[in-house]
């Protein structure tokens, strides 16, 4: 991981650039692939009493985090917003812990595909295929009024494209 330490009208002490380099990498606990992290640390310009901190963590596939926190105590708003960063942290490693696995991809390496299949457990229903014909936009309209149960119809239109058709509270149709 990349650290990246910056004082703006604001001189850096070697204490404060260890203290913030020490709390960058307690941020690893949460396993998240910090890939660089930015702290900018500026001072008021016209009093000079307030301290800003600003903390950019880039993380893995694309997610920043950015931290502000202010202050008159430089250790102050530093602690103040590494305290934050690790709550912003932790949230975003719980969802990522929660998020249910869709893909082989999101299942990583181990996944594998079923290759066998027991043809006794597999039953084929043959189906009338003048009844699922693609429609043009008149035949859907007309499947639509006809029909109280179904609330949407899928359809090509002039130009072959996939358009979908669903009926409005107000009764009248939309078109996607």
């Amino acid at each position: 991981m990349s650290k990246n330490i910056v004082g703006r009208h604001y001189e850096l002490s070697d204490s404060i650039r260890e203290h913030i380099s020490e709390s960058i990498d307690s941020l690893d606990k949460y396993n998240l692939n910090i890939i660089s992290s930015n702290t900018i640390i500026t001072a008021d310009s016209k009093t000079k009493k307030n301290v800003s901190v600003e903390l950019v963590l880039n993380l893995k596939d694309k997610n920043t985090i950015v931290i502000t926190q202010s202050d008159q105590d430089v250790y102050a708003a530093t602690d103040n917003a590494f305290a934050r960063a690790q709550k912003a942290l932790r949230r975003h490693a719980d969802k990522i812990k929660d998020h249910k696995v869709m893909s082989f991809k999101d299942l990583g390496d181990e996944a594998e595909a079923v290759l066998e299949l027991d043809a006794q457990d597999i039953e084929l229903v043959p189906m009338d295929l003048e009844l699922h014909k693609p429609l043009d936009f008149e035949e859907a309209i007309e499947a639509l009024k006809a029909e109280n149960k179904r609330q949407f119809i899928v359809f090509n239109d002039h130009d072959g494209l996939m358009r979908v058709m669903y009926k409005r509270a107000d009764g009248k149709f939309g078109l996607y």
